[in-house]
This record gives C-alpha cells, structure tokens and sequence, in this order.
C-alpha cells in the first residue's frame, strides 16, 4: 500500500524534529581541521622530466582493471587534445605548448590526494576518506549517488558512471593504495621510464624537490605545487614554467575546503537523519506510481483486446454472412443449371418418342 503526499511530508517533518537538536554539536565538528598523517605517502612530479609517453596511463589502467580506451596508449595524437580524468581513465596526461612554439611540457593529472580533502568534506556518509598512507580512499557501499565530491574537489577530478544507471560509482585514482598497503609502489610510478615520478613519504619528497630547485634554478620555477594548495595534496609538481601555463590552478589559496565546507556542513545531521525517510518515500512513491501506470497498463490493453474482439467478431459474422449468401447463390445456381438441362434432356426424350409413334409418308402412300 503506497503512502499519500501528506503522509510523506508528515514523517520527513517527524525526522527533522528528531534531528535538528545535533546541528550545534556537528558544527564543532565541522570546525575542526584534520592536516593528515604523520609520515603519510605522496609522488613527486617532475614536469621537466616527463616526455609524454603514457606508460603511467597504461599502468594505471592495467592495475585498477580498467576498460582498454579506444586509442592505443601508444599513439600520442590523443596529446593534441586537453583531457580530464573519466570513470574509465583515472590519469591522463596532457600536452601544453607556449604559443604552439618551443619545447612541450607534459603534465599527469589524477586525484592529488588532499591532505584535508574536499571531497571527502562534502561527503555526508563518509563514503570518501584520507587513509594513513596518504590515499583518499572511495567506499561505493556508502555512496548515495550526490556527487557532492564532483562539485567540491578544486581540481575536477572525480568522475561518476553515468554509463551505469543500476549501480553507478565515483571513479578516482586511488593512488593504488592496495598496492601500497602490500609494500609495492603505485603502477604509474613503477612504469615511468624517465623517473618523472618519485615515491615517498611526503616531507622526504618536499626535501628532494627543494634540492633539485637550489641545485638547478634556472631549470625550475622556485615554487613546489601542492606544497600549500589547499592545505597541501599528496601530490607535488615541479615545474619549469608558471604553472598556470600548464593547465594548473593558482588561485586555490592555502586554506583547506574544510574551513569552507564547515558551515554548510553543520546541517548534514538533518540530511543524514532525512535521507532514509526521504528515500523510503520516493520509493514508495515512485512504485505507487509504477504500480498505477502497470493497472492502467493492463486496463488498456485490456480494453483493446476487448475492442479488437469485438471488431473481428464482427467482420467473421460479416464474413460468415456473405459466405454463406454466395454459398446459397452458388446452390441455386447450380440447382437451376440442373433443372434446365434435366427438362431440356426430358424434352428431347419427348421428341424422340412423338417421332418414332407417327407413321412415314410412304407407308401411306403404300396403302
């Protein structure tokens, strides 16, 4: 039995009422700032040393089990065109050149693993977190399909399974943190051939960056993205030329989402505490309206059935009627041809007989 639209506005106002009474202790919560794990992991990007030879697409590709792209990861013409991360590609690399002239700067893009993330802040069933080793790490299990973390991440990382309208998930680089967990190094790291990407523990990996920048200044802008950005990311670049030149943000500040997200945040309670109701009314909602749409369904092919019936109820007894007048015209017919030729046969008999009782001319004669 479905419920009626006041019913279903009674029990979402029953549930605010239960919940609202949190709201003051979540907002203390979503004040506090979290600046990650001591002695979390991170990869150091060097851009200078990238050649664009999409080995770490492969990796990654290859690790997380992902669907083989259209264009081969060996034809580089795919770099002719900026791209994004996508539910089936987690790392891309691009191709940036200053006025179509000198040497190209390639850039790997993939989840830069926040160290206070934003996507993790939005997330109001906690179905994104930062782990110890430095991953932000994605629970489908948890998700409700909000995509709050598309809109919040800085960087327009996540990506979300349109494609896949039954059990649709966020799709990210997770920094391979299964791998990491075993002792092993991220796929993309493990396959750059020209070591453009270096493993670590993130303050280890701000050291060497720091090295390389005193040890080579005209080599370098004297500035290590992600080292500040948003709170710092687990992901570091480096770079020869202004970052903004290569497809990256400059105007994020230093200040983590956190601090940004906490107000609106406050009020997560009330939603969390209304989500169950409000998914639970939908649903019975939408199957009520499932329910009526299949009974008036069913009523007008009902109504056809019965009105093509009756349509050809009545062309078989129009049918039957000429039928049987053409079979009643072809009996008649019939009957008469027969009676014709049974009196023009009697006729004749007739004749015969008349002609064989009178007598000749010359027996007349004769006599």
């Amino acid at each position: 039995m479905g419920i009626s639209r006041r019913q279903f506005l009674g029990f979402l106002g029953a549930a605010a009422g239960t919940t609202a009474v949190s709201v003051k202790k979540s907002e203390a919560a979503a004040n506090k700032e979290f600046k990650g794990y001591p002695g979390s992991f991170g990869v150091l990007h060097d851009t200078t040393r990238c050649i664009g030879c999409r080995k770490c697409e492969q990796a990654c590709n290859k690790v997380n089990e992902l669907p083989l792209p259209k264009i081969p990861f060996d034809d580089l013409s795919v770099l002719n065109t900026k791209r994004r991360t996508q539910q089936d590609a987690y790392t891309v690399v691009n191709r940036f050149v200053e006025n179509n002239e000198g040497q190209p700067v390639f850039v790997k893009s993939q989840c830069n693993h926040c160290l206070e993330p934003a996507c993790a802040s939005a997330c109001f069933v906690k179905a994104l977190r930062k782990v110890k080793t430095g991953a932000v790490i994605y629970d489908a299990s948890l998700c409700v399909g909000c995509r709050y973390c598309m809109i919040a991440c800085p960087f327009n990382i996540p990506a979300y399974e349109y494609n896949n309208p039954l059990t649709p998930r966020i799709m990210k680089c997770t920094m391979c943190h299964p791998r990491i967990e075993k002792g092993l190094i991220p796929g993309c790291v493990e396959s750059c051939p020209k070591e453009a990407l270096t493993f670590g523990p993130r303050e280890k990996l701000l050291k060497t960056a720091r090295q390389r920048i005193e040890k080579y200044p005209d080599k370098y802008i004297d500035y290590i993205y992600g080292e500040s950005e948003m709170g710092g990311t687990s992901w570091l670049y480096l770079s020869g030329r202004p970052f903004k030149e290569i497809g990256m943000r400059e105007d994020l500040g230093i200040q983590p989402a956190a601090t940004f997200t906490s107000g609106p945040l406050a009020t997560v309670p009330v939603i969390v505490g209304l989500w169950p109701v409000l998914l639970t009314g939908i649903y019975a909602i939408s199957k009520r309206k499932e329910k009526i749409s299949e009974e008036e369904r069913i009523e007008a092919v009902s109504r056809s059935v019965a009105v093509a019936g009756e349509v050809m109820k009545a062309k078989l007894a129009a049918l039957k009627d000429t039928m049987t007048k053409e079979k009643e015209a072809a009996i008649n017919l019939e009957v008469r041809r027969a009676l014709e030729e049974a009196a023009k046969k009697s006729e004749s008999e007739q004749q015969a007989e008349s002609a064989k009782d009178e007598p000749s001319d010359t027996s007349k004669e004769d006599k």
